[in-house]
């Protein structure tokens, strides 16, 4: 493996989308400790570490965007609006018949990506003048006395504000295709990446005193790391997990040369939806309880609908199996895939070419999905378990770590195919490949 990450500054263009991915993150970083103007940075930051042991919205937010919210930071919004301006136009593709048009060739896909961040600084713009007067309203209340939130309120606060997070959301979303483009990929996701990791170490530093002051058993500690292990395997499991269905091209003969004839395999992952079933029921399940926060008449559901109470796992849990069906039939469309498979003279032996090959198709993807979901319902609900029953002092699984994993996993295969390329081992060793002398 030492091996392997040195052979990585062997190869000069991939040195190259390396540094310039690390000069970037670290550049997104700093933006993420930039406080913005007129915040008292000092109780916004206990009053995000009260909701989010409430399990409010805005904890599972802060995680995203690396702990920006809790310090108040000019990328507060971080690349969240571009994440939810291509989450609409993927869910419009479905609906509305010319955008699913448009995503089905290159030029129409690079209009969709224009579109996309256009609708990015509606959002973020949004998004920043109703943050601004929420946090206007906001006093926390603390040993000291009663901090309000914001120093100065009104438009004096409220347009700084307004420009400095609508920016700060458009440059994260710049940086972000920036790596995409010139670094190792997948930008967006990877700024996502960084975020979620931000918050380990402070969490491994909490564990070694919490077991130095005997506030965590040594044997509870080796199972926290046992579970933890078995956690993250299974996530890389489910991650990497296919149901591969047989295909058969015909040989067809085009000028003097014979094309075809090859047997090859349609990959059906086991979890198509990745991470946005457990994003979208949280954020509808968390919902009433943050609004009870804030309405007196409403303050009994506060305590129905926190994470570890039976309404609230029941309630997530159906809403994830829910939104994982629902997303993958977003997403994936058998009828489209079997058209094109028809086009291309392709065929699954034993079943008829067009219609039937989509029903084929789909019946097979709707049972794979059954323990997708499952799993993901399961593994949302374990750090609430591990927090609640083995006293561990941090937060492991759930959303946070099938971003973690699905992205690593990514960045290894992009990196592994770069180190291919120039017949350098990969992190997967196929066997022995000597570099070129």
């Amino acid at each position: 493996m030492i091996s392997t990450f040195g052979n990585i500054f062997k190869v000069p263009e991939l040195k190259k989308k390396l540094l310039f991915t690390l000069f970037a993150v670290a550049v997104y970083r700093l933006g993420a400790h930039i406080p913005l103007p007129g915040i008292n940075a000092q109780a916004l930051g206990m009053l995000m570490q009260q909701l989010k042991q409430q399990g409010s919205i805005f904890g599972m937010y802060d995680i995203f965007v690396g702990g920006a919210l809790s310090r108040a930071a000019i990328l507060f919004l971080g690349v969240m609006p571009y994440i939810s301006a291509s989450i609409i136009f993927q869910l419009m593709g479905s609906v509305f018949p010319q955008i699913e048009k448009l995503q089905r060739d290159q030029a129409g896909r690079r209009k969709i990506t224009q579109y996309t961040r256009y609708l990015t600084v509606g959002l973020a713009a949004f998004q920043a003048i109703s943050i601004a007067i929420f946090l206007e309203t906001q006093k926390f209340s603390g040993p000291t006395g009663v901090m309000p939130i914001v120093f100065n309120p009104g438009w004096a606060f409220r347009l700084p504000a307004l420009l400095t997070l609508t920016c700060g959301a458009v440059f994260a979303m710049w940086i972000g295709e920036q790596i995409t483009e010139k670094g190792i990929g997948n930008g967006i996701s990877f700024l996502i990446f960084i975020g979620c990791l931000e918050e380990y170490p402070g969490y491994f530093l909490r564990t070694v005193q919490l077991v130095m002051t005997e506030g965590l058993s040594i044997i509870n500690l080796i199972l926290v790391v046992v579970i933890m292990i078995f956690i993250v395997a299974a996530v890389v499991v489910m991650t990497q997990a296919q149901r591969r269905i047989p295909v058969q091209y015909p040989k067809r003969i085009v000028g003097r040369r014979m094309y075809g004839g090859q047997s090859t395999f349609l990959p059906l992952r086991v979890n198509t939806a990745g991470v946005i079933p457990i994003i979208f029921a949280q954020a509808l399940v968390v919902f009433p309880g943050t609004i009870a926060a804030y309405v007196p008449a409403f303050r009994g559901l506060t305590e129905a609908f926190r994470p570890g109470f039976f309404l609230y796992d029941i309630i997530f849990f159906s809403l994830i199996v829910f939104f994982t069906y629902f997303y993958t039939s977003v997403v994936f469309n058998p009828v489209e895939l079997a058209d094109n498979m028809k086009r291309y003279g392709g065929f699954i032996p034993g079943i008829r070419p067009g219609s039937r090959t989509a029903d084929y198709i789909d019946t097979v993807l709707s049972r794979i999905t059954l323990p997708g979901a499952l799993f993901l319902g399961s593994i949302a609900l374990v750090p609430w378990y591990l927090i609640n029953f083995l006293n561990v002092p941090f937060y492991f699984g759930g959303t946070t770590l099938l971003i973690i994993v699905g992205v690593a996993l990514d960045t290894l295969q992009q990196v592994e195919s770069q180190l291919m390329m120039y017949h350098y081992e990969g992190f997967m060793k196929r066997g022995k490949i000597r570099g070129r002398r």
